[in-house]
């Protein structure tokens, strides 16, 4: 799973839990170090204290001594206190000439293996050039480390006498045993302070996301159409504050937007209707003016037709005026819808009465339920329901067998009005005009049906949609809240 694709909750977690971890291991790592130098240390120190205290003491041997203070003599001044030396400190003692042959040894039990009989001419030489004349090696054996220190001792005019070695086991048992425990605890402790920061990371995700997650359901909630409330989150992080400001802004910015944008939509509905209107008006008036012209022009009192060409002129003349009045009618309704009534209904019988005044056999009605109970405006949604089925009727082409269902469906706090029909469907270039106040493509009709349907179902915070396959038929579905 890609990092990016996680909640800032979840990151926050995982953030917490790699922290306390990788703390634990930075931690083990530096003690681990720590110990080894320490343990260097340590072994270093110990074995220049037992040179110094060696020296010392084969010192104060050479001054007691009877004989001559030569390398030569040497196996004869050291031949029993060197024992004694080396078993009071705890360590093998060799020492040897200055061309680096082996002149007595301890021979003490500490010793791994066979003294060498001579020293190596790379350490003579060290020995010799160094400032200090003082040189240490360090070797490693399959289950201990040994360190092997060369240094002169000397007579009492500090000429060097013969060379002192002593090969020193660096035994770290104890210290080792130390850091087992110390590691041992650090796990425990890592364990708990993991617990911890697992609940710490779970509560302090939780407050941190938790303004995140109010701000994020106010934007998905903001909407154009409607009035937006602003957000109100008691954060003190600055960050939070600025977003919801921000968030504050953009609503007091959207709504000025929002009544601009409907101000300028509703002058340019108006003003293509009144576009519309006006054509609608002189199509009428044009046969009119041309019945009236050729009536003027024939108009024979004595013709004995007369009665009869009166009666069609009438006639034409009224059938346009009907035009004119159903245009008025159609305008008049939209432009002002009457005041709603809150009346308990049972939508089933309302939506079945209202199929009542269609005689078109082929429209049928069905419902899950004999009763469903809304509070609604009677007269409004018998007109939803007659503006859609004369939608469809007028939508069925030529040559094909109509059909049109209506349905009731009851789901919860909703209930759900739908309209199916077999008609030639909605263009692709009319789905985003289908609902806007102007009037129809169709030959008949002022088509303000849908406008005037979508103006009811929103005033009752409803929903209108509708799904269409071109020369198949479409669905309209109106939901309206039960309260």
């Amino acid at each position: 799973m890609k990092l990016k694709k996680l909640s800032l909750r979840t990151r926050i977690f995982i953030a917490m839990i790699l922290l306390v971890l990788l703390s634990s291991i930075l931690i083990g790592v530096v003690v681990i170090y720590q110990y080894n130098e320490e343990t260097q240390d340590y072994h270093r120190e110990r074995l220049i204290r037992k040179e110094k205290a060696i020296i010392t003491s084969l010192d104060y041997v050479i001054k007691q001594t009877s004989f001559e203070v030569i390398t030569e003599k040497v196996p004869l001044i050291f031949k029993s206190k060197i024992y004694e030396v080396a078993e009071v400190h705890n360590i093998q003692i060799n020492l040897y000439d200055l061309e680096g042959s082996l002149l007595i040894s301890s021979k003490s039990d500490l010793k791994p293996e066979v003294t060498s009989k001579c020293i190596d001419a790379e350490v003579l030489n060290n020995l010799l050039n160094t400032a200090e004349h003082r040189v240490v090696i360090k070797r490693d054996d399959e289950d201990a480390t040994y360190r092997s220190s060369y240094n002169y001792i000397t007579d009492a005019k500090f000429k060097p006498l013969a060379i002192l070695n002593l090969p020193y086991l660096e035994n770290d048992d104890f210290l080792s045993k130390e850091l087992n425990e110390f590691l041992r605890r650090l796990a425990y402790t890592s364990i708990l302070v993991m617990l911890a920061a697992v609940a710490l990371a779970f509560f302090l995700s939780k407050y941190i996301t938790k303004s995140l997650k109010t701000i994020s359901d106010k934007m998905q909630a903001t909407r154009l159409e409607k009035r937006n409330s602003k957000i109100d989150v008691t954060d003190n992080s600055e960050e939070i504050t600025a977003l919801v400001t921000s968030y504050n802004n953009m609503i007091d910015e959207l709504e000025e937007s929002a009544v601009k944008l409907a101000t300028s939509e509703r002058e340019q509905a108006w003003r293509e209707m009144a576009k519309q209107v006006a054509h609608e008006i002189k199509n009428p008036l044009t046969p009119m003016r041309l019945s009236v012209q050729s009536f003027q022009r024939k108009f024979d009192p004595k013709d004995e037709n007369i009665f009869q060409k009166v009666e069609e002129y009438s006639n034409t003349l009224i059938q346009q005026i009907d035009t004119m009045s159903s245009i008025a009618s159609a305008f008049s309704n939209f432009a002002k819808m009457p005041a709603q009534k809150k009346e308990t209904l049972n939508v089933v019988k309302i939506v079945n009465l209202a199929l009542d005044i269609f005689s078109e056999d082929y429209i049928t009605f069905q419902s899950e339920k004999d009763e469903i109970i809304a509070t609604l405006d009677r007269t409004q949604l018998i007109r939803v329901v007659t503006n859609l089925i004369k939608n469809s009727i007028q939508a069925m082409p030529e040559g094909k067998t109509p059909q049109i269902i209506v349905t009731v469906i009851d789901e919860e706090e909703v209930v759900k009005i739908m309209v199916s029909d077999n008609g030639i469907g909605i263009s692709e270039e009319n789905k985003l005009k289908i609902f806007e106040p102007k009037f129809t493509t169709k030959s008949s009709g002022m088509g303000l049906g849908l406008a005037m349907v979508k103006n009811i179902v929103e005033t009752y915070k409803g929903t209108i949609t509708f799904v269409t396959q071109k020369n198949e038929g479409t669905t309209f579905t109106v939901t309206f809240p039960k309260k």
